[in-house]
């Protein structure tokens, strides 16, 4: 079974790898390949839907959040959650705007989701302890 410091080791890794790839997407962007851009958004949607539903698959089926965290770990937690699931809610419908060419309200949530990963990266990189963690 899985500890509470390996879940989030993993859960960090997971959001650093994703968002080398969603700043891989912008340089494909800012050089003028919006194809490029779309093909490597549409992994980064891929893996972090995957990590979505790893992770809340393994708290619903495999750790019990209580005894895997401490409080100050679900703490953390809690506000990490509070960016990356807006952030994931969002996913879906930038792959769409994206794919249908609806460049306005593309970039109007593209801004919104911005500002949510900015947080979902912080809250996950820095605040969440992964050492330490558990009863």
């Amino acid at each position: 079974m899985l500890t509470g410091p390996q879940i989030i080791l993993t859960l960090k890794v997971l959001v650093a790898s994703v968002t080398v790839l969603l700043l891989a997407s912008l340089v494909a962007l800012a050089l003028g390949k919006p194809r490029l851009h779309g093909h490597i958004n549409t992994v980064f949607f891929a893996l972090t839907m995957l990590t979505v539903f790893g992770f809340e698959g393994l708290i619903q089926f495999g750790v019990p959040i209580t005894e895997a965290f401490d409080a100050a770990a679900r703490q953390a937690l809690m506000v990490h959650l509070c960016f990356a699931i807006p952030s994931a809610l969002l996913l879906p419908v930038m792959l769409f705007t994206g794919k249908t060419r609806r460049k306005t309200i593309h970039l109007v949530f593209a801004a919104v989701f911005a500002v949510m990963w900015t947080g979902t990266f912080v809250t996950g990189i820095f605040f969440l302890p992964h050492s330490g963690v558990g009863p």
